[in-house]
C-alpha cells in the first residue's frame, strides 16, 4: 500500500481515451511534467505519467483577484487553499493486481496463460474517485524497469525528481531495431557510447560500429568540456577490434588491429547504383551496369576502370585517315555490346571519383571484410573507423557494402542453424551513424540497412541508427524499431517522427520539445514498458570504473546529478 506521507493527490476525473485527471494536495513545484506516478484502489495499482500540470480555481474571480495583497496572510492562505488548485494531467500506461483476489475476468485469462509473469499489463479500466496518487517509489520503477541489480538491466538513466535509477533490458532491447535521436550538440555520441559500453559488457550480442566521424574506438576529448573521454577500445581491450579503412590509416594516433581495403571484385553494380545520388548518375546508369557485368562478371570494375577514351587514326582503303575508338576504349566496348556510347563515358567520368579512392584495390594484402565478419562470429566488437574518409560517398559505399556481405553470412548461419542443428548464431548490432543518409526514402529501397530494419531480425541482425534528423528516415523504417531514445528536438516534423506508431504521442509531444539540451533523454518504444524522461548517466570516470570492474557506482552518479549529499 502507499504510504498518506507519500501522497501528492487524488483522482478527480479521466478515461481510458483521455488522461486521468488528478488533483494535486502539494504544491505545484514538487511534481514536474515526466513524473512517474502510481495510483492504487483495493487489489489493483495503476502506473502512468504526468504529462500536464494546469492551474484552475472554483471561481474565476478568486484567481483574477490578488486576495493576498488586500487580506490578512493566514486568511487569504486559507481562501486560496480552498478555491485555488493545480491538477495533473496523468497519461494511463500500466495496470498490476497486486492483492489476492484476481477479480478481472480478462486478467485471470492472463494470468493462467502467463503464471510465472509478474509484470502489468496495459490499463483497462480506470481507477475509482479519490483514488490516492504518489510519486513512485524505487520498488514501483524496478518492477516495471527492472532491479539495476539483476544481470541484464542496464541503468540508462534516473528519474527526474528524486534520482532512482531507470533501467533498459538489453536482452529486450537487442531483439529488434533501435534509434537514439537528439539535436546536434544534445549528447547523442555520449549517449550512444553509454548503450555501447552496456551492451559490451553484457556481451550478449556483437557490435559493429560504422564510426563515421571516428568518435568510438579510441580515446578522445569532449568538444563542449576539452575534458578526456575513454574509447571503447580502452575500456574493452581485446575485446573490440578497432579496423581502420585503407592501408596504413591511424586513428587519433593509435594503431588500428588490423586495415580495411575493398577488393574490385568485391563492388557489386548493386552497391554503384545506392550512390546515384551522391554521383549524380542518369537514368542510364542500370543499363550500362548489367551491360558490364555481363561482359565481364565479378571483374567489371576493374575492366572498367582499365579502359580509355582515346581514339585512334586509321587509313581507309581510298587512303582517307579517320579517328576511331580505340580498341581498349570504353567506345569501342559500348559499340560492341549495344550500349549507347555516351552514357557509357559519362558513367567512367563519374566514377573515376570511385577508382582514384585509395582504399579500393585490385589484390587486398588479406581478406579483411572476411576477417571482420570472423571477428563478430567469434564474440569481437568491432569499430569501423573511416579515418580520413569522412565523405558521403566513402561512407555510403563502404557501410552497404560490408552489410550486404554480413546479411549474406548471418542468413546462411542462421539457415543452417534451423535446417541442421548448426551453432546458434551470434545476435549482432549494426550501428549506424548519419543514418538518414542511408534510410531515407529514395535511398532506403536500394540499401541493405532498410532490409535488415525490416527482415532480418529473425536472422539474429537488427540496426541501432542514431541521427538528428529522424523526420528524414524512411518511415517504414521508423515504424521497425523497438526502442527508441530521444534527446531535445527542435523541429516539429523531427519529433512526430520520433513519436510515430506510439500511443499517447499526442501527449508526448510537449514533453520531447522541453526536455533539457543536455542529459535529458525520453525513453520510448517497445524496449521500454512505459515512456519515462530520464537524467542520462555520465560518460565519466564513475561510468568508466563500473565497466571496467562491475562495482557499481550509483552513488557517485547520483551525486554528481545533484541527489543526495
Amino acid at each position: 500500500m502507499l504510504d498518506k506521507k507519500d501522497r501528492i493527490g487524488y483522482i478527480v476525473s479521466g478515461g481510458l481515451k483521455e488522461s486521468f485527471r488528478a488533483r494535486l494536495t502539494v504544491p505545484a513545484q514538487e511534481v514536474q511534467e515526466g513524473a512517474f506516478v502510481v495510483m492504487e484502489h483495493l487489489n489493483w495499482r495503476y502506473y502512468g505519467l504526468v504529462t500536464d500540470i494546469q492551474l484552475g480555481a472554483t471561481d474565476p474571480r478568486f484567481a483574477d483577484e490578488q486576495t493576498e495583497e488586500r487580506l490578512p496572510p493566514m486568511l487569504a492562505k486559507a481562501l486560496h487553499g480552498q478555491t485555488l488548485y493545480a491538477d495533473l494531467e496523468i497519461l494511463p500506461a500500466l495496470m498490476q493486481d497486486i492483492g489476492p483476489d484476481l477479480a478481472s475476468p480478462e486478467y485471470k485469462l492472463w494470468r493462467a496463460e502467463n503464471p510465472e509473469d509478474p509484470n502489468p499489463i496495459p490499463v483497462k479500466t480506470v481507477p475509482p474517485h479519490h483514488t490516492p496518487v504518489s510519486l513512485a517509489k524505487p520498488e514501483h520503477i524496478a518492477g516495471i524497469y527492472g532491479d539495476p541489480d539483476k544481470k541484464g538491466n542496464f541503468v540508462i538513466g534516473y528519474t527526474r525528481e528524486q534520482g532512482h535509477p531507470v533501467c533498459i533490458n538489453l536482452e529486450r532491447f537487442v531483439q529488434r531495431s533501435s534509434g537514439v535521436f537528439g539535436a546536434t550538440g544534445t549528447g547523442k555520441s555520449f549517449l550512444t557510447r553509454l548503450l555501447l559500453a552496456g551492451l559490451m559488457k553484457y556481451d550478449r550480442a556483437a557490435v559493429l560500429v560504422l564510426d563515421m566521424h571516428n568518435e568510438y574506438g579510441f580515446d578522445d576529448r569532449a568538444s563542449d568540456t576539452n575534458k578526456p573521454v575513454k574509447g571503447l577500445k580502452t575500456l574493452f581491450k581485446s575485446k573490440v577490434n578497432c579496423v581502420g579503412l585503407g592501408a596504413g590509416t591511424t586513428i587519433r594516433g593509435g594503431q588500428v588491429d588490423f586495415n580495411l581495403e575493398i577488393a574490385m571484385d568485391d563492388i557489386s553494380t548493386a552497391d554503384v547504383e545506392t550512390l546515384t545520388r551522391e554521383l549524380n548518375l542518369r537514368e542510364t546508369t542500370p543499363t550500362t551496369l548489367n551491360a558490364l557485368y555481363a561482359s565481364f562478371g565479378k571483374g567489371w570494375f576493374r575492366a572498367f576502370k582499365a579502359m580509355n577514351q582515346q581514339e585512334v587514326e586509321i587509313e581507309d582503303d581510298k587512303g582517307r585517315v579517320k579517328k576511331v575508338p580505340h580498341p581498349d576504349s570504353v567506345a569501342a566496348w559500348a559499340n560492341q555490346n549495344g550500349v549507347n556510347v555516351m552514357a557509357a563515358v559519362g558513367l567512367q567520368d563519374k566514377l573515376r571519383r570511385l577508382f582514384d579512392k585509395p582504399y579500393i584495390v585490385d589484390k587486398p594484402a588479406s581478406d579483411s571484410v572476411a576477417q571482420i565478419i570472423q571477428s563478430l562470429e567469434a564474440g569481437k566488437h568491432v569499430v569501423l573507423s573511416f579515418g580520413e574518409y569522412e565523405s558521403d560517398l566513402d561512407y555510403l559505399l563502404v557501410s552497404n557494402l560490408l552489410t550486404r556481405k554480413i546479411r549474406a553470412a548471418w542468413e546462411k548461419k542462421t539457415n543452417d542453424f534451423r535446417a541442421h542443428g548448426s551453432l546458434e548464431p551470434r545476435p549482432l548490432i549494426i550501428v549506424v551513424e548519419e543514418a538518414h543518409k542511408l534510410l531515407n526514402r529514395e535511398m532506403a529501397a536500394q540499401t541493405t540497412f532498410a532490409t535488415i530494419a525490416r527482415e532480418l531480425r529473425k536472422y539474429y541482425v537488427t540496426l541501432l541508427i542514431v541521427d538528428q534528423r529522424p523526420s528524414q528516415i524512411y518511415d517504414e523504417v521508423m515504424s521497425q524499431l523497438g526502442t527508441r531514445i530521444s534527446g531535445w528536438l527542435g523541429d516539429d516534423l523531427d519529433i512526430q517522427a520520433a513519436l510515430s506508431g506510439l500511443s499517447g504521442r499526442d501527449s508526448l509531444r510537449g514533453m520531447l520539445a522541453r526536455l533539457q539540451p543536455k542529459e535529458e533523454v525520453l525513453l520510448l518504444g517497445w524496449g521500454v514498458p512505459m515512456p519515462l524522461p530520464v537524467r542520462s548517466r555520465r560518460y565519466d570516470e564513475a561510468f568508466w570504473k563500473e565497466m571496467g570492474d562491475g562495482k557499481k557506482s550509483r552513488e557517485e552518479n547520483l551525486r554528481e546529478l545533484g541527489f543526495g549529499g
